[in-house]
């Protein structure tokens, strides 16, 4: 069987001399030595000043838009996972879609001033596939409007923008690392901004809302990670460059084997570095794609429609005309790829696209 990915496992040995510590200490959670050793490791790894680990990324979400103080409309992409919409809502927003640009599929910045409101008080916008969106011109729009800025960045460990790590831009990102990632914690998130002052609030947030062991300064939630997730991060951080060459040599490979198949791919932004989070493939039609689908599953290989549908249709939500998202929605998947995928695995499953498409 052939999933759409499956996590990186560290050798087992590495991880359980973590859990050994842990367990003749008993500090299990509440930003235990773990929790913080790996806060200091990612923010050398990713070249960031400021961020805090968290317990998933969807988590991040809500208490970035909490501590931005964002209410009324917020402007995001109907083109993502559904906690991208749901943290808004949850928040007690209303989420304005805006279309996405049909080459990127990242939220158009050409569209986003008509939908600005005296009412809007943010954007909320995700560099889908880890592919930046473009961030110039959606700071232009931000600072003009006196709009705050959250970057959806679950995609994008390891991705860079203009030479920086993109967590660097935007008022706050988030990132998720759920074992499904580029780079995971089994559950887990982290929260990023170059405001001190900022990150601050956001860890009274993560802990209750205390600033100290007898005092509440700020509206808070739990949303502190353990010692055990701190040290699958730990365990996973020195093999993160092999999994990224890996990837890339597997994505490669992909474009080469896929080269005749009538499809079409994501156009990467110019000025970034792409971290191969994933391989997605838009076909002609939703019939093209659901006859491969079909014929994947038989041979036990599973990719996944990331993302269907579009959140635009959503039933707790108001109507938006997003005819792009909802027709991209529709004809593209993301194909298997992850840091144990054979190189023959993916010819099988490249056999099988190319058969589809020739019978």
């Amino acid at each position: 069987m052939i999933q759409v990915t499956k996590p990186f496992m560290p050798p087992l040995d590495e991880y359980i001399s973590y859990v050994k510590d842990i367990w003749s200490r008993q500090w299990l959670t509440n930003n235990g030595p773990l929790v913080n050793h790996l806060e200091l490791r990612l923010k050398e790894y990713l070249n960031v000043k400021h961020m805090v680990f968290v317990n998933n990324g969807t988590i991040a979400l809500q208490m970035a838009i909490k501590a931005l103080g964002l209410e009324g409309e917020v402007i995001t992409t109907p083109f993502s996972f559904v906690a991208t919409t749901s943290t808004l809502v949850w928040e007690g927003c209303r989420p304005v879609f805006v279309d996405v640009d049909p080459t990127t599929l990242n939220i158009d910045p050409d569209k986003i001033e008509q939908a600005i409101t005296s009412k809007t008080t943010g954007i909320l916008a995700t560099h889908v596939y880890g592919n930046p969106c473009d961030i110039d011109k959606i700071q232009a729009i931000a600072e003009k409007h006196h709009l705050k800025v959250i970057y959806d960045a679950a995609h994008c460990f390891g991705t860079l923008y203009k030479g920086q790590s993109v967590f660097n831009y935007g008022d706050i990102s988030t990132l998720s690392l759920h074992a499904t990632k580029v780079f995971h914690t089994i559950e887990g998130g982290a929260i990023f901004s170059s405001s001190a002052e900022l990150l601050r609030k956001i860890a009274y947030i993560r802990n209750f809302g205390f600033s100290n062991v007898d005092e509440i300064s700020e509206l808070g939630i739990n949303g502190k990670n353990s010692e055990f997730h701190a040290a699958m991060g730990l365990a996973n951080l020195p093999y993160i460059d092999e999994i990224n060459q890996y990837r890339k040599e597997l994505y490669t490979y992909y474009d080469e084997k896929l080269s005749s198949l009538a499809i079409s791919k994501i156009k990467i932004n110019s000025d970034s570095s792409f971290n191969f989070a994933y391989y997605p493939i838009i076909f002609d039609s939703e019939e093209g794609l659901l006859k491969s689908l079909n014929e994947l599953n038989l041979n036990r290989i599973y990719p996944r429609r990331y993302f269907y549908p579009s959140l635009a249709t959503l039933p707790y939500l108001d109507t938006y005309e997003t005819p792009i998202t909802n027709d991209i929605a529709k004809r593209v998947m993301c194909l298997p790829l992850y840091h144990g995928l054979s190189f023959e695995e993916v010819d099988f499953v490249c056999r099988i696209l190319l058969r589809v498409q020739n019978n």
